[in-house]
């Protein structure tokens, strides 16, 4: 039987392992191991490819995210809108700085609807928080237009998105700041948990800088208590080297969704779409389904494996509960998560594997 992987991850790691060992040579040979030269380089490089002025390199997305807020003072009392459709690191960040976490639905994109902002706004409402799900941007025009006229801060999670475009502009080039992550199933990946945040704000950049590495102006120099989230020297090494690296990861990714578009029959089963404006970078390939988890366990008996991004919205998860939210309060956001599937489509798939892929949903759908 054929067997087809949801993620890379170890033939990654075949592919590149002479070079990985040549990024924790050089590091071990150097010596430097924080907040040394390759962390450098890669903030200029990673600023360069965003179309920022300021990249600062953290210990994941999430800090990135926390940082982003605290940096645009946000904090108690502070009202943040954001999607119901992401990882729970985007609910967490606002809840960790002293903010409340405000939800609106989304759109068909699985990100969030601007025609549902304007009624979520309180005098409370100091940021929104779009997330670029899956690797696709959200629609930034209308979200900036809206936060202009209510002088509002806007923070996209770009945690999938390095690599996205929309209207020629890289994900994180359109808000006030942008959380990038680089855990090892994204499509910038270090060898663990890393991130980064971008920013075309100077003041904003400095005091995150500070705050990542406990506060030290100097060694001997403590101006405000920060936390620890550097980015460590092998980390950036790495991402240095698959940063190089990106666009072929992304075309051969495209080239597999395109494939998917040409052998599975649409019907009970819906692919995304991308308008000419659009360059996804597919992170995921999130696709919305009927019997889904009925297809699920038919594609695991044909060997292929799949993921949930994610069956349950975050208003609805255990730790969202003191809110008070129930199901029918975002209704779209709902329905795509008791749809939605991640198929295989990473960089490493064969032909043979993504027609196998396609024939077996084609076959259990009767098309």
């Amino acid at each position: 039987m054929m067997n087809v992987p949801i993620v890379d991850l170890p033939q990654r790691s075949a592919d590149e392992k002479q070079e990985l060992l040549a990024c924790v040579d050089r590091v071990v040979s150097d010596a430097s191991f924080i907040l040394g030269a390759a962390g450098a380089r890669f903030e200029a490089a990673a600023a360069h490819r965003i179309g920022v002025p300021h990249v600062i390199g953290l210990n994941s997305g999430t800090d990135a995210l926390m940082m982003a807020l605290w940096g645009h003072g946000i904090g108690k009392g502070d009202e943040v809108l954001t999607t119901p459709v992401s990882f729970v690191a985007t609910t967490g960040a606002i809840v960790h700085v002293g903010a409340r976490p405000v939800y609106v639905d989304v759109g068909a994109d699985q990100n969030l609807d601007p025609a549902l902002i304007e009624a979520a706004i309180t005098p409370r409402t100091k940021a929104i928080i779009p997330v670029h799900w899956a690797g696709r941007v959200a629609d930034m025009t209308a979200i900036g237009e809206i936060a202009r006229a209510h002088d509002l801060v806007v923070i996209e999670d770009a945690a999938q998105a390095m690599g996205a475009f929309r209207g020629g502009r890289h994900a994180g080039s359109f808000g006030d700041a942008a959380a990038f992550s680089a855990h090892p199933l994204k499509l910038l990946s270090a060898l663990g948990d890393a991130g980064f945040m971008a920013t075309g704000d100077a003041g904003v950049a400095e005091r995150v800088r500070l705050y990542r590495s406990h506060g030290l102006e100097s060694r001997d120099n403590c101006v405000i208590y920060g936390v620890n989230s550097r980015l460590d020297e092998l980390h950036a090494t790495v991402l240095e080297l698959r940063l190089e690296r990106l666009a072929d990861v992304i075309a051969r990714r495209r080239r597999n969704v395109a494939r998917y578009r040409e052998l599975v029959r649409e019907g009970p089963i819906r692919l995304p779409t991308e308008s000419p404006d659009e360059q996804i970078a597919w992170t995921l390939f999130n696709v919305m389904v009927e019997r889904r988890d009925e297809l699920r366990a038919h594609l695991h008996a044909h060997g292929i494996e799949t993921l949930l991004y994610y069956g349950t919205p975050l208003h609805l998860h255990p730790a969202a509960a003191a809110a008070g939210h129930q199901r029918g309060d975002f209704p779209i956001a709902e329905a795509q998560c008791d749809r939605v599937l991640a198929l295989p489509h990473h960089q490493y798939l064969t032909d043979d594997q993504i027609e196998h892929v396609a024939a077996t949903i084609n076959a259990f759908y009767g098309s």
